[in-house]
């Protein structure tokens, strides 16, 4: 039997209980088999971006998957891009943050959630913990699936595709930032994610 690990990570002041990865971890679900299992992982990110990185680095280190793919949107797929070179695995990245540290650093200071009204504080530390995390090229894009709209109203897509030049792309005409017809294109990021 394989073992994939399908580690998820949802945008900045985001959670596990985002649309995305709920849909997502149903779809991941579904693949699993007698001969292909698959483990999903996606966990509450934390403010600190080295505190998050190193939760997730210490799971998928004992984890002992065959295959190991990282799916995320925004931030979480400013991480992806960490993680992907990393482990050297498959990234699928939903309207990603690939500048993260330029894009948050106007967001510093107290914040909640989207789904909660818990505080928390985004210090200034944190832009240097983004920067530290900072991929400036991918290596590999056949491994990487950007799905990016156009009609993003925080990122800039044109940004993305030039990122992830030579890398599988589906650029959506309008759409948004959080893609709210995602639905329609996760029969995409399932085929991407099967070995």
């Amino acid at each position: 039997m394989t073992k994939t690990l399908l580690v998820y990570l949802h945008g900045f002041r985001s959670s596990p209980n985002s649309s995305k990865a709920m849909l997502t971890r149903e779809a991941v679900r579904a693949l699993s088999s007698a001969e292909n299992a698959y483990e999903w992982y996606c966990l509450q990110l934390l403010a600190s971006p080295k505190e998050s990185m190193d939760m997730v680095t210490a799971y998928i280190d004992q984890a002992h998957a065959d295959r190991i793919v990282v799916i995320g949107s925004s931030l979480g797929g400013f991480y992806t891009n960490y993680l992907a070179e990393k482990y050297q695995c498959k990234g699928v990245v939903l309207n990603p943050a690939v500048f993260a540290a330029r894009e948050l650093e106007p967001h510093v200071g107290l914040m909640t959630a989207y789904d909660s009204d818990e505080p928390f504080d985004f210090k200034s530390e944190y832009i240097d913990e983004l920067r530290a995390l900072q991929v400036n090229c991918i290596t590999s894009p056949e491994r990487y699936f950007l799905i990016a709209a156009k009609g993003d109203e925080l990122l800039d897509w044109k940004e993305m595709v030039a990122f992830y030049a030579g890398a599988k792309q589906l650029v959506l005409e309008g759409s948004d930032h959080g893609i709210a017809d995602y639905a329609k294109y996760l029969p995409f990021v399932i085929d991407f994610i099967k070995p």
